[in-house]
């Protein structure tokens, strides 16, 4: 059971990565600044601080508390869809809605805080983390559609991440601008990409 003091942390380093996830979309790393943050966020400075050592750390942890967000949205959306093609489709169409919804603050990682790893685990070990339960999800949606014998029998394991990667990649691109075509075309030509591989 938590304490009442993790509550009160909770409901505060919630509210400042909020605010800070606005602040950088808005302003970029470089031109935001911790007190843009503080007052967006509706609390002093040292406040801000007191959780965070410096706009770099606030930053990663916006990131992680988004991608944790995201985890969260699909898999609320994943139990709305009933078959295995339902599933693949909510899943690519959900995650690349979220990198959409929020393109400018995750083009930072990308532009100016340097080059996206090879994998999203290059980062610590929390990143690496929250990589593992996307693709354990992806992983779960394939053992259950070789059981109702919808799929081919693939490595699960293995297509988790391949799935995972194909469909980061497309995000990557739609973050950085270098996609023009309509979001409901690029769930087409993931899903399409994967089930022509995957179905039986």
């Amino acid at each position: 059971m938590r304490t009442k003091k993790q509550v009160v942390t909770e409901f505060r380093t919630a509210g400042i990565l909020e605010a800070a996830r606005k602040v950088f979309a808005s302003k970029g790393f470089n031109d935001a600044t911790m007190d843009d943050i503080a007052d967006a966020a509706g609390v002093a400075k040292g406040t801000v601080y007191l959780y965070y050592s410096s706009k770099r750390d606030v930053y990663f942890a916006a990131l992680k508390f988004g991608i944790r967000q995201m985890y969260s949205m699909l898999v609320d959306k994943l139990e709305t869809a009933s078959t295995t093609e339902d599933k693949f489709r909510t899943l690519i169409a959900a995650k690349l809605a979220y990198f959409d919804a929020n393109r400018d603050f995750f083009k930072i990682f990308y532009s100016e805080l340097g080059r996206f790893p090879s994998h999203p685990g290059g980062i610590d070990s929390e990143f690496k983390a929250l990589y593992l339960e996307q693709a354990q999800l992806v992983e779960c949606i394939l053992k259950e559609g070789a059981r109702k014998k919808v799929l081919r029998s693939v490595r699960p394991e293995q297509a988790a991440f391949a799935i995972s990667d194909i469909i980061r990649g497309v995000v990557t691109h739609r973050v950085l601008g270098w996609s023009k075509t309509k979001i409901n075309q690029d769930v087409d030509f993931i899903f399409d990409l994967i089930w022509k591989g995957i179905a039986r």
